[in-house]
């Protein structure tokens, strides 16, 4: 809204009211519409062609994943010598703008949600399809299926795919407030899931980054409910 243009944007019922709130915070119209990101795209597609109105796709775009794609140019900056980065799968923008710019200099894994497979079963059937989208991380993790334009690279550039319970992501959002007070989403815990219950094991001199994410909440209790004393 700093440039004066009108923006409105679409997020579904599970979306996170952190989110929801930014975005109204921002100056942007927000609209609501389903259960599940497929069926805000699709409202905010029909609108699109109804008023001309440019879209711009959450993960399934070029200046997306271009965006995206510049936390790699941050990492390698800060990071010039890690071997390999752990990364949350939801539609895949974040992994395929990181795995583009690494072309396989930095080992790339992606860890998804057992409960939100896209990329797992993307992989396995040779082209994207559609997965079950739930679990703790759906308001983040959880489209019906990862985007087009992000798929070969990650057929090229992602080592493999790693998928956690929800009770690891919870398990993982507490020890990271625990150990250092960093207040992690559900969806920015998976990455750093898969390495705290061993599910990825690095090597003896291994280099490894983990790619945390905290903007869609403000909670630090993670669900776990506690007496009050």
């Amino acid at each position: 809204m700093r440039l004066g243009k009108p923006a409105r944007i679409f997020v579904p019922s599970i979306a996170s009211p952190v989110k929801m709130a930014r975005i109204r915070e921002c100056g942007a119209e927000l609209v609501v519409a389903g259960e599940r990101y497929a069926d805000a795209l699709a409202e905010s597609e029909a609108w699109a062609r109804a008023s001309g109105a440019l879209q711009v796709h959450a993960f399934d775009q070029p200046e997306t994943l271009l965006g995206q794609g510049t936390v790699a140019l941050e990492l390698e900056e800060q990071v010039p010598q890690l071997d390999t980065l752990l990364v949350a799968v939801g539609g895949g923008g974040l992994i395929g703008g990181i795995a583009a710019w690494y072309a396989g200099a930095v080992r790339i894994v992606g860890v998804e949600p057992e409960a939100a497979p896209t990329l797992t079963r993307a992989l396995a059937c040779g082209r994207p399809v559609e997965a079950q989208a739930g679990g703790i991380a759906a308001d983040s993790l959880a489209p019906r299926q990862v985007g087009a334009l992000m798929f070969p690279i990650a057929q090229r550039y992602v080592e493999r795919v790693i998928l956690v319970a929800d009770e690891a992501i919870q398990e993982a959002q507490q020890v990271l407030w625990n150990t250092l007070r960093i207040v992690t989403e559900p969806g920015g815990a998976a990455a750093f899931a898969a390495l705290l219950l061993g599910q990825y094991r690095p090597s003896a001199d291994e280099r490894v980054g983990v790619l945390l994410c905290g903007g869609n909440t403000t909670a630090v209790d993670f669900g776990v409910r506690t007496a009050t004393v």
